[in-house]
């Protein structure tokens, strides 16, 4: 059985490298375009198979060969896929992901069923035999349920909910899990107490916080204590999926045993090295994070 069940976002990804990023009524020439699997919760399986960590995926497709295709490079990966559910109601979600030179990255999305599934479609015997639940950007509804169930399992829960914490209601996952994931810019709208964002700043105070900085490394705020990593100076040529990369790494260094610093510093190196590749799933492996990780 899996160590690590990752929940959350099946989706097909179309990436458009770009010479530069259009202004308003603006026009780029696109260099490249590529057709791939993507998806937080695809992603950081992905990444935990890469270290050594075995890993299933809950999720929806549709049915179509957009879903057929993410699934079965998912699964030629080694990632478990028994619990990702094909949908009739629509097709898979697909993310047009737009690159410019400098690695910068925005991303258009259209309508599919990536969030399909429900926390039911996971069985209590994958769920009991596993070590750690990751939950990515979901509905609301079922990141509680899913959370909730792992707690009373006795598994570990992380949760990284991405850009949309500010306006999905995910306050009462967040009480429930052990680390939440995320980003400057995500930080900077939860943390805000002020900002009316149904109560996400109070609940992040009752978990522990892994803050992602960038190319200016991460940091773990544990109550009053603080972990500081400063990251690893790459050339970023594609930022899409460093994030998830870095939590594939967080989580098998501190399924390892690893301290909050060791967990940072291989965490880092994760996201340096997609950050430093084009796609959102760079290969992970212990061999290559050799010769970034620190010895900590």
């Amino acid at each position: 059985m899996s160590r690590v069940i990752c929940a959350g976002h099946v989706n097909w990804d179309v990436t458009l490298r770009v010479d530069a990023l259009p202004a308003p009524d603006g026009e780029a020439t696109v260099e490249s375009r590529v057709g791939a699997g993507g998806g937080s919760a695809a992603n950081v399986a992905s990444g935990l198979v890469g270290l050594d960590v075995s890993a299933a995926l809950l999720g929806s497709v549709g049915d179509d060969s957009h879903g057929r295709g993410a699934v079965a490079e998912l699964a030629s990966r080694g990632v478990d896929c028994r619990s990702v559910v094909t949908a009739d109601t629509g097709p898979t979600t697909v993310k047009y992901i737009v690159v410019d030179a400098a690695g910068d990255v925005f991303v258009l999305g259209s309508p599919g069923v990536n969030e399909a599934f429900h926390a039911a479609d996971l069985s209590e015997s994958t769920l009991e035999a596993a070590e750690h639940l990751h939950l990515t950007s979901q509905s609301p509804e079922t990141a509680a349920l899913l959370a909730n169930r792992a707690s009373e399992a006795g598994i570990t829960v992380s949760f990284d909910p991405g850009r949309r914490i500010g306006d999905r209601g995910y306050a009462d996952a967040i009480r429930t899990v052990d680390f939440v994931f995320l980003n400057d810019r995500e930080a900077a709208t939860a943390l805000d107490e002020a900002a009316g964002n149904g109560g996400i700043s109070d609940a992040l105070n009752e978990t522990t916080l892994v803050l992602k900085h960038g190319p200016n490394g991460a940091e773990v705020r544990d109550g009053d204590d603080r972990y500081v990593h400063p990251g690893y100076p790459v050339d970023a040529v594609d930022t899409t999926g460093a994030g998830d990369a870095f939590a594939s790494g967080f989580i098998a260094a501190r399924l390892d045993g690893a301290s909050y610093e060791r967990a940072l510093s291989v965490a880092n190196a994760c996201g340096a090295l997609t950050a430093a590749e084009p796609g959102a799933r760079t290969q992970l492996s212990w061999d290559r994070l050799a010769d970034l990780v620190e010895a900590t």
